[in-house]
């Protein structure tokens, strides 16, 4: 029988993270998604900002839960956060061993700092992800990386379970979701082609410009 987790992205197969470029689209694609299906930013699951900081956009993960997820991404590196509020926090100085000092104010301040840290993982290269020491792969990283795998059914499978009926009846559109993966502009019509009404189409622009994504 085969292992699904050697397939599974998590700090333990790391090296299937893709680029840090190509992450960054998934994050503001999953984005935009959750945005369209759920227009309550309190009950989105991801959501993007390109102006974190000067020269520095984030993509966050909540879950309502407690678990959360942190990506940082700057010209010169990309770091993700995780913690999962069921697992013990490791120590952090390992899980962080050898970790760029320019990551540094991001992973060790708020709002990151606060929350926790499970598993951490950051690259400085297009590719060549690292990791810190780590002693236990029992830390959720691969329930939450794994959206991360470039494919689209991934994301239409998560939030058919998700957001229940937020959508159209017929279904999320895996035809709307790829055009949304590859940044094709958003129009009207293939928002349509996600839920039967927009209650406010003005909030919806607002979320598409601090995501940065074409409308």
């Amino acid at each position: 029988m085969t292992d699904k987790t050697t397939n599974m992205i998590s700090t333990k197969n790391y090296n299937l993270l893709p680029d840090s470029n190509t992450l960054k689209t998934i994050c503001k694609a999953i984005s935009v998604l959750d945005a369209i299906i759920s227009q309550d930013w309190e009950y989105r699951y991801y959501s993007y900002n390109s102006k974190w900081d000067k020269d520095e956009e984030c993509f966050q993960m909540r879950n309502g839960s407690g678990d959360e997820m942190h990506i940082l991404f700057r010209e010169d590196g990309c770091v993700i956060n995780g913690f999962a509020h069921e697992y013990d926090q490791k120590d952090k100085g390992k899980l962080t061993q050898n970790l760029p000092t320019i990551f540094s104010e991001f992973i060790f301040g708020e709002p990151v700092k606060s929350i926790g840290t499970t598993f951490c993982l950051w690259t400085t290269e297009p590719k060549n992800w690292q990791v810190g020491q780590i002693e236990n792969y029992e830390d959720s990283s691969e329930e939450m990386l794994n959206i991360f795998d470039g494919q689209p059914q991934t994301y239409v499978n998560w939030a058919t379970e998700y957001f229940e009926e937020s959508y159209q009846e017929s279904g999320i559109p895996l035809d709307t979701v790829t055009k949304v993966y590859v940044g094709q502009t958003l129009t009207k019509e293939m928002v349509l082609s996600i839920v039967d009404d927009l209650e406010d189409w003005e909030k919806l622009k607002s979320d598409l410009t601090e995501i940065n994504y074409p409308f």
